[in-house]
């Protein structure tokens, strides 16, 4: 019953309106995340153990909550209840912003995907560390805060107004990501080139683990020189990849979504996803850990990832569509693999 009730919220209800859809989940998960018995049997049913530690973290299991679900962690306790093994909130912006006008999520039934223009609708960061600081119990799993640029900042301030959402908010995550690959900012790709991200990691590095979180549309030799930055500068890792302009892979019966502007999900970005991982890993020799995110819909695909050369995955679009079923079953495909790998099988 509260698998269906969950899946209904993601998907069908708002008459349409995928982002009212999305918005009443939140309140009812919200709600979900002040009842601590009700958290008990939900984490009873969905909560999987399958531990491994990634630059300097444990992560109880493998399988984490995307960007973009729960922006200003409102409903924080609930996603480890069903089975996250850690939580990623944002994208956060110095200034608190509405993003772009509505509507700007739309869904695509067919191809098992979502085009998004959300524009970092976002409290702002002051805000989010209020609610993180007032969180009655420690959340139990790693929580990762993304950090991108205010719509209002231009280009040539963009490192102060990273640092001081870091600032604000760096007693609270146990990892950071550098959002600078959203198609839905003015300019904010253009971090991705040598210079801006010399200077923004530069800035960042330093206590905390910080990714970078990089587009899936990037050349590879773009994608190169990006990665050597990343290594010069100390970055942790690489979250691999945001969404796409691209609309190639889309089914038929989508079709007519495909002039909607914004980032494409889903489906349709899980190969390209998978090649920019395992170029990002090939490129790096493994030194640069991933975190594999782009059309993960079922354990399959999670598996696929891992195999590139991923050391965690992340949902968004797939939780929409598959509801609460999805974490628990890639974080126990996860599991099995691993047992496999310890025993030589």
């Amino acid at each position: 019953m509260f698998e269906r009730t969950v899946r209904r919220g993601l998907f069908r209800i708002g008459g349409g309106d995928a982002e009212a859809a999305h918005e009443w989940t939140l309140r009812r998960l919200s709600a979900l995340s002040r009842t601590p018995v009700a958290l008990a049997a939900v984490r009873a049913r969905y909560a999987v153990a399958a531990p491994r530690t990634v630059f300097g973290v444990r992560f109880p299991n493998p399988v984490g909550l995307a960007a973009g679900m729960d922006k200003d962690g409102v409903a924080l306790p609930a996603w480890p209840a069903l089975g996250f093994g850690f939580v990623e909130v944002g994208t956060v912006t110095a200034h608190a912003q509405p993003g772009n006008p509505r509507p700007r999520l739309f869904r695509l039934p067919a191809s098992t995907a979502v085009i998004n223009r959300m524009g970092f609708n976002n409290a702002g960061a002051a805000a989010l560390a209020d609610r993180l600081a007032a969180l009655p119990r420690p959340l139990g799993v790693p929580l990762g805060i993304s950090l991108g640029k205010s719509k209002v900042t231009p280009l040539d301030e963009a490192v102060e107004d990273y640092r001081t959402s870091y600032r604000a908010l760096r007693g609270h995550g146990d990892y950071f990501a550098v959002n600078v690959s959203s198609p839905n900012t003015p300019g904010l790709r253009a971090l991705q080139d040598r210079d801006h991200l010399d200077a923004l990691l530069a800035a960042l590095v330093g206590e905390k683990p910080v990714l970078v979180k990089i587009a899936p549309d990037l050349s590879e030799p773009a994608i190169a020189e990006l990665l050597e930055v990343c290594l010069a500068r100390g970055a942790a890792g690489v979250i691999a990849t945001n969404t796409t302009l691209s609309r190639d892979g889309l089914a038929p019966g989508d079709q007519g979504r495909a002039g909607e502007t914004g980032g494409l999900s889903g489906r349709p970005l899980a190969d390209r996803a998978r090649r920019v991982v395992a170029f990002v890993h090939a490129e790096t020799g493994g030194r640069l850990p991933i975190i594999g995110v782009g059309g993960i819909v079922d354990p399959d695909d999670a598996t696929r990832m891992f195999d590139s050369g991923a050391s965690l995955v992340q949902l968004y679009t797939g939780f929409i569509y598959r509801g609460p079923a999805l974490p628990r079953a890639v974080a126990r495909a996860a599991a099995g693999a691993a047992r496999l790998t310890a025993t030589g099988a």
